[in-house]
């Protein structure tokens, strides 16, 4: 257990109650402590005995009070206070086994660790639980969870996640189905393997495990350029893409007769690679799956044209001519949002450029998956005006880096303009477009 702490908060009631660096916190209120689910559940209380042992060998207990709920304010060695629970499966489809060599450590890492998935949003496999870790579930209350589903069926879910207890893991999503905790489930749509019949046994057996089941989201599989020694599998196309959109759609519009919900999603790839116009803002309800890529251009079409009729026409727009890097599955999106804003403004001068991603392949078209490189590659000697327009999400969460370890600034100076990074928000993207 990493559960040393390794600072504590200035002025924190852990201060005040003479907590200090270096102790490791075995209990609290006699429960023993294992990672930082127990310690969530545990310290909410507002009264807390909390046992520690030094370097030393020697216990130290330390009592302390705060509002029911608030952090106590210690901070530990490890965000888990434990060692990650890394994915011992081997899917036909994984991405990361799809990755170049020579990109940072951390990309290459595969975890399948429940407790990420209720921290962070993670999607995991249930695979590595046992029946205590189940009940552990239950008994500490960690929902929602995010699961990788793809299928029901216990002999083609060992296939496609080439493991001998994938099957485990469909006992294990029913038994917290059943025990209420919310579970947020995925389906990674393979042409051929299980789509089309297996999907629809799918969608029915998620159906079937009730209210625990909140959401489900069906995603095309991606594929790269860097599949040697791999699985042969199949991308998406037009046909395809429409027909799996229709099956879910029909599906999910039964759910909303019999449950008040549609709890079936396709992510936005599917109707863009389809050319179908994406649903209504009110189709994807309160966007359980927006992490998930299902309904976020959608959400962003919307906070778009509602900053727009917000905003006075008579405001100062930027006449600076300017540029933005988009996948080739926005592109198109993004050009009608500049339209749109050019109507209004009339002064506004920019140029949206549909990104080719080189470096996965051409079969990979989301903006979240261009590099640094391909960008530079591309827009090099352009004309692009007073500065270049990014998505957030083709840099490392929270950082100024893609994929490829480019950074910003790096970009920058190669293109000679500004580069801004615009965040997953349409008010954001107008404010970015009407900049002097």
């Amino acid at each position: 257990m990493n559960a040393v702490v390794k600072s504590v908060d200035p002025g924190s009631r852990a201060a005040k109650a003479g907590i200090t660096p270096g102790y490791a916190l075995r209990r609290i209120n006699g429960n023993k402590i294992s990672d930082v689910l127990d310690y969530m559940y545990y310290s909410y209380d507002s009264r807390l005995l909390l046992e520690f042992r030094g370097a030393d060998g020697k216990l130290k207990l330390v009592e302390l009070h705060k509002p029911e709920g608030a952090d106590p304010g210690i901070n530990f060695d490890s965000f888990l206070m434990d060692k990650p629970m890394n994915c011992a499966n081997k899917c036909v489809f994984c991405f990361i086994d799809q990755l170049p060599s020579g990109l940072r450590e951390s990309l290459y890492y595969k975890d399948d660790d429940v407790r990420l998935s209720f921290l962070q949003g993670n999607y995991v496999t249930l695979t590595n639980l046992s029946v205590n870790d189940v009940d552990r579930i239950v008994r500490l209350r960690i929902s929602p969870l995010n699961v990788s589903v793809h299928t029901l069926d216990p002999a083609l879910r060992t296939y496609m996640l080439g493991s001998k207890r994938a099957a485990a893991g469909v006992d294990a999503l029913a038994a917290l189905a059943r025990a209420g905790i919310a579970l947020n489930c995925q389906i990674v749509c393979c042409p051929g393997i299980n789509d089309g019949a297996a999907l629809n046994d799918t969608m029915e057996g998620l159906y079937r495990l009730g209210s625990g089941v909140n959401s489900v989201s069906v995603v095309p599989v991606g594929l790269t350029k860097h599949r040697s020694g791999l699985p042969a599998l199949r991308p998406y196309d037009l046909t395809q893409a429409a027909q799996t959109i229709r099956q879910v759609s029909a599906f999910s519009e039964k759910c909303l007769r019999r449950r008040g919900s549609r709890m079936f999603f396709c992510a936005d790839e599917l109707y863009m690679m389809a050319g179908l116009r994406l649903p209504a803002h009110e189709f994807y309800e309160d966007y359980p799956q927006l992490e998930n890529g299902v309904g976020m251009m959608r959400l962003l079409i919307t906070e778009f044209e509602r900053a727009l009729g917000k905003s006075s026409a008579g405001a100062p727009a930027g006449s600076e001519p300017f540029s933005v890097a988009t996948g080739a599955l926005a592109g198109k999106y993004l050009t009608n949002l500049l339209k749109r804003a050019t109507e209004k403004y009339g002064n506004i001068c920019g140029k949206v450029y549909t990104i080719r991603n080189d470096f996965f392949g051409g079969g990979v078209t989301v903006s979240g998956l261009i590099t640094g490189g391909d960008i530079a590659g591309q827009l090099k000697g352009r004309d692009l005006g007073s500065r270049l327009l990014i998505p957030r999400n083709m840099l490392r969460h929270g950082g100024d880096v893609f994929l490829d370890d480019v950074t910003v600034a790096e970009l920058s100076s190669e293109l000679r303009v500004p580069v801004r990074a615009v965040e997953q928000d349409g008010a954001d993207l107008l404010k970015a477009f009407l900049e002097e």
